[in-house]
This record gives structure tokens, sequence and C-alpha cells, in this order.
């Protein structure tokens, strides 16, 4: 199983024919953001759904009390890249909230059960990104 920068390098390199499955049933894609602070590209692999034809993706960090750096990346500069596979696409990030957050979030969780788990270790609202094709 692929990690870190490692699934990215790899995810790439084969256009997602390494990668994209990162588990039966559990598509990732990769994510690139600017960084708030440099401005340097960012890049992480992330589990994702596609729904209404954009990518939805949670930033979890595992249940930990802060956001993950990727998210307050895409917060600040909200214009990021994505790569599905072999489609690589600019798109808009929005963080979701209400009602169309909680149906986002069944749909991730029912991929990845174990979001489930972070959001109980957490106090934080966990959040459920849509990934916005321009």
């Amino acid at each position: 199983m692929l990690f870190g920068d490692e699934h990215v390098r790899r995810y790439e390199e084969t256009d997602g024919e390494v990668g994209h499955d990162w588990q039966e049933g559990v598509p990732t894609l990769v994510l690139t953001t600017k960084g708030r602070k440099t401005g340097q590209e960012r890049k992480f692999a992330l589990i994702y759904q596609e729904v209404d034809g954009n990518a939805v993706i949670v930033a979890s960090k595992g249940g930990a009390p802060n956001h993950p750096g990727w998210y307050f990346n895409l917060v600040e500069h909200p214009e990021v890249g994505v790569q599905i596979k072999a489609d690589k696409f600019k798109a808009r990030a929005r963080t979701t909230s209400g009602e169309e957050r909680a149906k986002l979030w069944e749909k991730l969780a029912a991929v990845w059960p174990d979001y489930n788990e972070y959001a109980k270790k957490t106090d934080r609202e966990i959040p459920v990104v849509v990934l916005e094709r321009l």
C-alpha cells in the first residue's frame, strides 16, 4: 500500500494505473495546492468520490484536533490542480455545510468508514470539500 510522497510519485508516473485504487473500492486522486506560506506547489493523494460530476474529498487528518495543512492551503488559494487517473484539470475548492455536507459525508464514509471514527475523536467539524472543475 502506498502512502505520502511515494503514493503521489507512483500515481503521477503511471497516470493513476498505480495508486488510483488505494485499496479495493477506495479510489484516490492527487490534489495540488499552493502553499499559503511558501507559495510552493504541494501534492497530496486523497480518497475521493465523484458526486454530480465533481470530486469530493474529506479533510479528516485522522481525527486530529486541527485541519490538515492542505485544507488551509485551499482555503487561502481555492484554485487547485486535480488528477484522477490520467485526467488532469484545474478546480475550485468549496467547503460544504449543512444538509449538503451531511449527504456528502455519508457517501464518503460509505467508501472509508474510518471517517466516522475520526469524527468521534475530534471536536472540530471535519470539512467536506467539493472540487468543482473549471
